[in-house]
């Protein structure tokens, strides 16, 4: 994550990730969610916090899934059901639940099938929002294999040459495993930025940069300016991946329309068709390794190729190249070590909330 969405080390607050860990999942059972699933969910938003991806972790989320459990927008104890599936695929429901809890569900579904066949996609409808979609995907990586997820909904970004918001943030993530080098994991939005970020931008003081919005008339907004107009927008007006048609942001635009297929059309969820503003699906995948050769050499060969780009020479300025879910292998070590930084305001709204479920307050 850029240095301009971290929370600044002069005042920071640096929680024990076990601190966050229990009272994460207090909150969560005093929602009515069941305890396993409260520990479930919290594990899907620690492995955001220790891992640097703030925007998903407690600074930004917990408070919105409590906001839609208390007015019934979220479902604390669904039922989740397989509503059609083949040998390799499997439709399911999530029951109106939270998607933390709900897709790694699916990827488990999706994992046992790709012992079985050698691939496994499911596809998710009925769920809401499922956090950092990298922690589903690391969940087939870490069982040797190759592991998607994708996250479709909601009105976040303008189409290329559009003038309002029609498509989610969409982010894809990928997980490849490896032996010895960190596993690569790509998770990234189909917009400029992740939507989340504008939240972290707003709360820090710090503006919009250059091609990572629109301005009101859905030209790109190529000056930046004050993330507080944006983070009230209920409709943010984020530019795809690209930012401008000269940049490739055809491309970002189009990636999000697949992720909309992927996730709502082939889960035949409501409201992709007519681009629904609360519209929500996902989708999970697991690629067995073993399938298509043997896992040691292939864990080996990753191993090369991820040890030549860490290596590759550095530009003037940098100290290194970087591949996807290296940061946050190091990162891990760090937060797993020294706590986790939290913003004062989200402590400060930690210890409220901690305050009316009546939850012991230690985070501070």
């Amino acid at each position: 994550m850029l240095e301009h969405f971290k929370v600044p080390e002069d005042i920071a607050v640096k929680v024990p990730l076990d601190r966050l860990r229990a009272t994460t999942s207090a909150v969560f059972q005093k929602c009515g969610v069941p305890e396993k699933e409260a520990d479930l969910g919290t594990d899907v938003l620690m492995f955001a916090d220790q891992h640097g991806i703030d925007t998903h972790g407690v600074s930004n989320m917990l408070r919105s899934y409590v906001n839609s459990y208390n007015s019934g927008a979220i479902n604390p104890d669904p039922t989740i059901s397989i509503v059609k599936e083949t040998a390799s695929t499997a439709l399911v429901d999530g029951g109106g639940g939270l998607g933390l809890m709900t897709a790694p569900k699916a990827m488990e579904i999706a994992i046992q099938k790709a012992r079985e066949t050698g691939a496994g996609v499911v596809s998710i409808r009925n769920s809401a929002h499922l956090g950092a979609a990298g922690y589903h995907a690391m969940l087939a990586a870490e069982q040797d294999m190759i592991g998607w997820c994708m996250t479709a909904g909601g009105k976040s970004m303008i189409p290329t040459f559009g003038a309002e918001p029609q498509l989610g943030t969409n982010p894809i993530a990928f997980a490849a495993p490896s032996d010895k080098e960190p596993t690569f994991m790509f998770d990234a939005a189909m917009t400029s930025i992740a939507g989340n970020k504008i939240g972290l931008a707003n709360r820090l003081g710090k503006p919009m940069g250059a091609g990572w919005v629109a301005n009101e008339d859905g030209t790109p907004n190529m000056e930046g300016g004050a993330a507080s107009a944006f983070a009230a927008n209920s409709l943010r007006t984020q530019l795809p991946l690209g930012s401008t048609r000269e940049l490739g942001s055809h491309k970002g635009y189009s990636l999000g329309v697949m992720v909309d297929i992927l996730c709502g059309h082939l889960s035949f969820a409501p409201g992709f068709a007519e681009l629904a503003l609360r519209r929500r699906a996902h989708l999970v995948a697991a690629y067995s390794v073993d399938a298509f050769g043997d896992v040691a050499e292939f864990k080996s060969n990753m191993d090369s190729m991820l040890k030549g780009l860490r290596e590759t020479k550095p530009m003037p300025g940098h100290d290194q190249v970087w591949y996807a879910g290296l940061p946050e292998h190091y990162e891990g070590i760090k937060r797993a070590e020294h706590g986790v930084p939290l913003h004062p305001e989200v402590v400060d709204w930690f210890r409220s909330i901690c305050a009316e479920f009546e939850i012991p307050f230690d985070l501070a």
